[in-house]
C-alpha cells in the first residue's frame, strides 16, 4: 500500500524533474515565483466576495506585488542569450510562439467561457455570484487586443512580445548592451502613455526586466556568483535595503523612477534566496512548482475558485485565512497533479501544438522552462 502511494506521488508531482535541473537555484526561483502570483490572485478571489482580509495579509500582497512579475520577466531574459545560440531567430520565434501564444489563446478561452457559463448554471440555486468576473461574449474579443482584461493571461503575450523585440534589436539592430538598456529604460518610461491598448503596454512596462535579465546572465549563470551570493554577507547587506524599500512603498505614493530601485532590491533577495535554498537543499517543494510553474500559471486561477465556491457557497465558510491557505494550496497542488495525471498524456494539445514524443516520466525539458 505504501508503496503504491509513493509511486502515485513519484508520478502526481513528476518528482524526477528535481535531479534534472543544471541550475536547481532556478526552480526554486521560478517556485518563489509562482507562489507569489498565486498568493495575490487567491487572495484578489476573497476580495472580491466583499470578506474582510486582515491587513497584515494586505501588506503581503502589496509587498510582493511590487517584484513577483519583473522577477518572471528577469527570470526569461536570463535564458533568451542561450535560447538563441541554439536556434536560428526563426527557429526561436516559432518555439516561443508554441510554448507562449498557444497556451494562452487555448486557456483565456477557456477560462472566458467558463466565467459565463458559471453563472448561467447557477441560476436553478438562485444565486449568480459564484465568479467574480463579469463575462459577456464580447470579452473573447479582449483576448486579441486587450490582455489585461484576461485576467493573469496578460503575460503569455507580454513575454513572447518581448521575446520577439530583443530579437530584433539584438540580431538586426545589433545595438550593445548599454544602448539596448537605455532603449528599454525609455521604453519604461513611455508604457504609461499606451495603457489603454494593453497589448502594447504590457511588454513595455516590463520589456527594462528581460533585458536585465539578460545582462544579468552573464554573470548569475556562473558557478562565482552562486559562491558569492550564498555568503551571509549578502544577506546582511540586502535584507535591511529590501525593508526600507519596502517601507518607502508602502508608506509614500513613488514614482516609476523610485519603482525601480523597490523591484530590483526584491528580485536581488529572491535571488539570493534560491542560491541558499539550493545549497542547503530544503523546501524542495518549490523546484517542483518551479518546475510546473506554466501549468500552475494556466490552471490556478479555476482551480483556487472552485475551492473557494465550494467553501464559502456550500460550506458556508469565509474565514478569510482559511480561504487564503485553501486557495493556494489547491491553486498549486491541483494544476500539477492534473497535468501529471491526465494532461500530459491525453490533453498535451492544451500546451503546444506538437504532440511530445513520449509522454513517460522521463528527462524531458518542461514549459516551465519559459514562465
Amino acid at each position: 500500500m505504501q508503496y503504491n502511494i509513493t509511486k502515485w506521488a513519484r508520478k502526481a508531482f513528476n518528482t524526477p524533474s528535481l535531479h534534472e535541473s543544471r541550475w536547481p537555484w532556478v526552480d526554486y526561483l521560478k517556485g518563489i515565483a509562482i507562489l507569489l502570483v498565486v498568493y495575490r490572485h487567491v487572495f484578489i478571489g476573497i476580495e472580491r466576495n466583499g470578506i474582510a482580509i486582515p491587513q497584515p495579509l494586505v501588506y503581503a500582497n502589496m509587498i510582493f506585488f511590487s517584484f513577483r512579475m519583473p522577477l518572471f520577466f528577469m527570470l526569461s531574459g536570463l535564458f533568451i542569450s542561450r535560447s538563441l545560440a541554439k536556434r536560428s531567430p526563426g527557429d526561436l520565434v516559432a518555439v516561443k510562439f508554441d510554448k507562449l501564444m498557444y497556451p494562452y489563446f487555448i486557456w483565456s478561452f477557456i477560462q472566458v467561457t467558463l466565467q459565463i457559463l458559471v453563472p448561467y448554471s447557477s441560476i436553478i440555486s438562485g444565486d449568480n455570484t459564484y465568479v467574480n468576473a463579469d463575462r459577456t461574449i464580447k470579452d473573447y474579443l479582449y483576448i486579441l487586443y486587450n490582455p489585461i482584461k484576461i485576467d493573469q493571461f496578460w503575460y503569455f503575450p507580454a513575454l513572447f512580445i518581448s521575446a520577439i523585440i530583443f530579437l530584433v534589436i539584438k540580431k538586426k539592430i545589433r545595438l550593445p548592451d548599454w544602448a539596448h538598456l537605455t532603449s528599454a529604460l525609455i521604453i519604461y518610461f513611455v508604457a504609461p502613455t499606451l495603457t489603454g491598448i494593453s497589448i502594447l503596454s504590457d511588454w513595455m512596462h516590463f520589456y527594462l526586466y528581460f533585458v536585465v535579465g539578460d545582462i544579468l546572465s552573464r554573470a548569475f549563470l556562473k558557478d562565482s556568483t552562486y559562491r558569492l551570493f550564498v555568503r551571509n554577507i549578502m544577506i546582511i547587506i540586502v535584507l535591511p535595503l529590501f525593508l526600507i524599500t519596502q517601507f518607502y512603498y508602502l508608506n509614500y505614493p513613488i514614482s516609476r523612477i523610485e519603482r525601480l530601485p523597490i523591484v530590483f532590491t526584491g528580485c536581488l533577495l529572491m535571488v539570493i534566496i534560491a542560491f541558499r535554498l539550493q545549497q542547503k537543499n530544503i523546501l524542495c517543494f518549490l523546484r517542483t512548482l518551479g518546475y510546473h510553474s506554466i501549468y500552475i500559471y494556466v490552471m490556478h486561477v479555476i482551480a483556487s475558485a472552485f475551492i473557494r465556491i465550494v467553501l464559502t457557497k456550500f460550506l458556508h465558510l469565509y474565514n478569510p485565512v482559511l480561504l487564503l491557505v485553501s486557495g493556494i494550496v489547491f491553486g498549486i497542488v491541483l494544476p500539477i497533479v492534473v497535468y501529471n495525471l491526465l494532461l500530459k498524456k491525453y490533453g498535451w494539445f492544451l500546451f503546444s501544438y506538437q504532440k511530445p514524443k513520449s509522454v513517460e516520466i522521463r528527462s524531458e525539458k518542461p514549459l516551465a522552462t519559459t514562465i
